[in-house]
């Protein structure tokens, strides 16, 4: 399947780009793919692909662009890990938010993309997908383990398009009590689901990660695939 690195945005000030992946087919709905803490790095690109060889028109945005273009971190070293950490606590939500909605307007302006645009996050990446429901037109999106979604709680009332949430019952970056918040604050709201999965740790879906479940992600990556098949094509 044809990929490429594109320039997503060169306007105001704001110069960033995207790994992009596109189906045979050469067409499809689009999905915009949201980082982890380690950049666009070969997990997300086979996220993308992943996602290309389902149909989709599949972009990762590099959101870390202002403060270190292109980078890529894995979970191997205690190294990159306080390096993904330190770009994590310097990072703008409101910026990443930004970057996420021009990055929907390029995707619905591609010549390949049929129309509708989801998205799918992990990790950070799960948070910005929540706040990609509460603040953008997304036509859907789906978040994985998101950190810190608790915070922002009180924007679920802005959800107008249909959101799922998958949390890991032993995330250690997201206590139960906040993992019961979330629950709690998002199963009023009309079109959002909620997913726990008992026994696993945060990333459980990163294929190769410390804390990978076949069995888990295997039934979350189903849910999504079944989710994106209901609410884009």
């Amino acid at each position: 399947m044809p990929a490429s690195i594109v320039n997503i945005s060169e306007e105001k000030g704001e110069k960033f780009t995207g790994f992009l992946a596109l189906p045979d087919s050469g067409s499809g709905p689009g999905i915009v793919v949201i980082q982890e803490i380690f950049g666009v790095n070969f997990v997300m690109r086979e996220v993308c692909h992943t996602l290309a060889a389902q149909g989709y028109v599949a972009i990762c945005p590099d959101l870390f662009w202002s403060l270190e273009p292109s980078v890529e971190l894995c979970d191997k070293t205690d190294g990159e890990w306080a390096k993904a950490f330190d770009f994590y606590k310097k990072f703008n939500v409101d910026q990443g938010i930004s970057d996420l909605d021009i990055t929907i307007k390029y995707l619905r302006s591609h010549s390949a993309c049929t129309g509708k645009i989801g998205a799918v996050g992990y990790c950070l990446g799960g948070k910005l997908a929540y706040l990609m429901a509460t603040r953008t037109n997304v036509d859907c999106s789906v978040g994985y383990y998101g950190v810190g979604i608790g915070d922002d709680l009180d924007e679920s009332t802005n959800i107008k398009f249909p959101h799922m949430q998958h949390v890991a019952e032993e995330d250690q970056f997201v206590p139960k009590e906040e993992q019961q918040k979330i629950i709690k604050g998002l199963s009023s709201i009309e079109g959002v689901t909620v997913h726990s999965y008992p026994g696993v740790d945060h990333a459980f879906a990163r294929i190769n990660g410390a804390h990978y479940d076949q069995k888990s992600s295997d039934l979350a990556n189903s849910r999504t695939s079944d989710f994106f098949n209901e609410h884009l094509t």
